[in-house]
């Protein structure tokens, strides 16, 4: 910062005698002051005291002072008001917590969904998979279950294709895969141990046996995905289930189009629609180049 210039005083003009004449006319005229200002303080004390004034008593007492930090705060005056009554809103149905907490890290351990279902699809080996949440979260180990087996049976999902088919099933079942979703730090872990990648706290991955969805991908979805939370939801799983299924990543296919799940669309969308399904409404596999 620049320092401030420090002004210098002019000396005073005029005889010495005419400045002993201003000084005495000067403190005299504080001394008659006093009498006045001792009068006025004394007035607003009984006034304050009576209860008069009211507020304007704050503002007279110097209450909303702009003085510099470090400079003596003046005594705030509490004034008494009776409040309105305001009618208590009634609860709606709607009003429910939305958020769902994200903490960096978790205990490492699972609960597995007590949940299964019918087989989806006509493939003649349906992937059978069972979803796991880490504990101590604010997720439904069942409703995140339920939630992946309605994105895996969606009609522009991966049973489009004849081949594919897929079964929920539940913990004490024989499983192909496991869904798991875990905090930023756990997800790491996983991805790290199975396939060396650093997911960064942010990203999901496939790997052996198994899928690793980042709760933090799982609650706040993508800025660069524009849609509802579950759409995104059905892109995370379709991506990572895309992997299993044997399908490598792609990128856009060209200014416009819809995104391919294949692509990683966290990273940009390349001129691409964001979208969260295989095929298009037409039933065509969304594709493009490949990685």
């Amino acid at each position: 910062m620049h320092s401030a210039r420090q002004r210098q005083s002019a000396p005073p003009t005029g005889s010495t005698a005419a400045g002993h004449r201003a000084g005495r006319r000067r403190r005299s005229s504080r001394r008659r002051g006093l009498p006045r200002r001792r009068g006025r303080n004394l007035l607003i004390g009984l006034l304050v005291a009576a209860g008069l004034l009211g507020p304007t008593a704050y503002f007279l007492g110097g209450g909303r002072s702009d003085a510099p930090s470090g400079a003596p705060q003046p005594r705030s005056t509490h004034v008494t008001s009776t409040p309105t009554p305001t009618p208590t809103p009634t609860p709606s149905p709607s009003a429910s917590r939305t958020e769902i907490d994200v903490p960096p890290m978790g205990s490492g351990t699972f609960v597995t969904a007590q949940a299964g279902g019918k087989a989806v699809g006509s493939g003649s080996h349906p992937v059978r998979y069972v979803v796991k949440v880490e504990t101590g979260l604010d997720i439904s180990p069942s409703r995140a279950a339920n939630e992946i087996a309605d994105i895996l049976a969606s009609p522009r999902g991966w049973t489009r294709d004849p081949d594919n088919a897929f079964q929920l099933v539940s913990a004490e079942s024989p499983h192909d895969i496991t869904i798991r979703i875990a905090t930023p730090a756990t997800a790491d872990a996983l991805c790290w141990a199975g396939i060396q990648q650093d997911t960064g706290g942010e990203y999901n991955c496939e790997v052996p046996g198994g899928v690793v969805v980042n709760l933090k991908r799982w609650v706040k979805g993508s800025p660069t995905f524009d849609g509802p939370i579950h759409d995104y939801r059905a892109l995370i799983i379709n991506h990572e289930m895309g992997h299993f299924l044997g399908h490598s990543h792609v990128t856009c296919g060209g200014a416009g189009q819809l995104a391919p799940v294949m692509m990683q669309q966290i990273k940009g969308l390349h001129g691409c629609v964001s979208n969260a399904w295989p095929y298009d409404q037409k039933g065509d596999l969304v594709t493009g180049p490949p990685v």
